[in-house]
């Protein structure tokens, strides 16, 4: 009897453990979902609206190797998602992607390349040697939030031309103003810009504008309040993958424009090998690409990355010395292949949070999409892009910039918007985010010592030699 009472309760008890056990079995702790399986795909889209257009702008601007670029982003998804354990984004490094368009005549990839090893190796130094633990912890904000709306405000601006005129995106030059009819017409392209604002409004400001309701949400759903259909209808509205349905509509215009364009695509990826970097290209990767991306890689893909994921998961806040490894190991790898500079960024998180991203899981699905994408077309995806609508790559473009350019919202006093503003009009002005960073940092410490009570220090010290000589 003894004996078969121990079975009935080893039968009880284990049966659960070992079912649950075979629907996740062995799974890290960092992908296991955190939410719904769908929110956490939906999570995985969050980031394409900046992903999608710089890489495409890359490719048919500078011949940025697709097959490599999407293999190695996807590598770094996989990796990075596992951890973190956050849905931390892998993105282009925004700056050296806007020098390496803009120049006359635009960067080789040998140059790109050694302007993201440039940039990686400061990063493993800061990373490394605790440094940049130290700048996380003492940089002024406002500066941060400076450098984020000057980025943000230059790809705006590209992409309001992208909008209105006619681009030759072998020169990125501008044409005659663009026609409202046709496939690549204003109407196209404000169409686009319409879905977007209806699906994804001005962004979310807090998790209560999330997909997923809250508890106490969900209690109060079953109160007549006529409020609780708007958010109802909002949460699902938030839950489509805006950019990436306007980025597939593209696609679709492309193959309405020239349906030969099926003749010409080729399955399987294109080879991948070492690229040769001459002494020339380090000199013009790093003096022109990478000395504007160091300060924005250090302010906006590890310091905003860090304080912004604290503020999502509190308890979970991601180490700056970590964030600034793994950018470093990166592009320390990638870029010796041809691959696209890439880093963190506070709008990407913020981005893959705001549509269900809750865990590694989300950006481990969409780096196994890349990985297929990759291994499927290839660098045929190129056909593709050549016919891509360039009215829709530029509302992509504007809605990346928005959102990076919105993280400065939080600026609370006027001293604080002072510096921000003024550092953001000289990034600007002198197209430079190093010169405006230390314009910034000028600025802060000047109103610093402006505001310091040095009669005040004087009476401390005075009183502490007076108790001193009683003593």
């Amino acid at each position: 009897m003894g004996g078969h009472s121990v079975s009935e309760d080893d039968s009880t008890v284990n049966t659960p453990l070992l079912r649950d056990r075979w629907r996740h079995p062995r799974l890290p702790d960092s992908i296991k979902l955190k939410t719904s399986l769908w929110s956490e795909l939906s999570g995985a889209v969050g980031d394409l609206g900046t992903y999608i257009p710089i890489v495409l702008a890359l490719a048919l601007v500078n011949n940025l190797d697709l097959t490599t670029t999407l293999i190695f982003t996807a590598l770094y998804n996989i990796a990075t998602g596992l951890l973190f354990g956050l849905p931390m984004p892998v993105q282009p490094m925004k700056s050296i992607a806007a020098v390496a368009m803009s120049e006359s005549p635009p960067l080789t990839i040998p140059q790109i390349a050694a302007a993201g090893l440039s940039v990686a190796g400061v990063l493993l130094l800061l990373g490394c040697t605790g440094l940049m633990t130290f700048l996380y912890r003492y940089l002024p904000l406002p500066v941060v939030r400076g450098i984020q709306l000057s980025q943000g405000l230059q790809f705006a601006f590209s992409a309001i031309k992208y909008i209105r005129y006619y681009q030759d995106i072998s020169t990125s030059k501008s044409g005659p103003a663009r026609s409202w009819l046709g496939f690549d017409g204003l109407i196209v392209a404000l169409s686009a810009v319409l879905f977007l604002i209806l699906t994804t409004g001005a962004g979310v400001d807090d998790r209560s504008g999330t997909v997923n309701p809250s508890p106490q949400e969900e209690e109060n759903e079953t109160r007549p309040d006529p409020k609780l259909k708007v958010r109802r209808r909002l949460r699902v509205l938030s839950a489509i993958p805006a950019a990436l349905i306007v980025f597939l509509f593209g696609v679709i215009l492309c193959f309405a424009r020239d349906p030969s364009i099926f003749k010409d695509l080729r399955f399987g990826p294109s080879k991948i090998s070492l690229i040769h970097i001459t002494w020339e290209d380090w000199k013009i990767g790093f003096l022109r690409a990478a000395i504007p991306q160091i300060p924005l890689s250090i302010l906006n893909s590890v310091i905003a990355v860090c304080k912004l994921s604290g503020d999502l998961f509190p308890g979970k806040e991601a180490s700056a010395m970590k964030v600034s490894v793994s950018v470093g190991l990166m592009n320390m790898v990638g870029c010796w292949f041809g691959a696209m500079p890439c880093c963190h960024g506070a709008g990407g998180l913020a981005g893959q949070y705001r549509f269900g991203g809750r865990s590694g899981a989300s950006v481990v699905f969409l780096g196994v999409a890349k990985l297929v994408l990759a291994l499927v077309l290839g660098n045929s995806f190129v056909t593709i892009l050549n016919k891509f609508p360039i009215g829709i790559l530029g509302v992509l473009l504007l809605f990346a910039g928005i959102e990076l350019a919105m993280a400065s919202k939080d600026m609370n006093t006027k001293q604080e918007s002072f510096v921000m503003l003024v550092c953001a009009a000289v990034s600007l002005t002198g197209s430079s985010a190093a010169l405006g960073f230390g314009c910034g940092i000028v600025l802060y410490l000047l109103l610093k010592l402006r505001e310091f009570d040095w009669c005040s220090k004087k009476s401390e010290s005075s009183g502490e030699e007076g108790s001193s000589s009683i003593a």
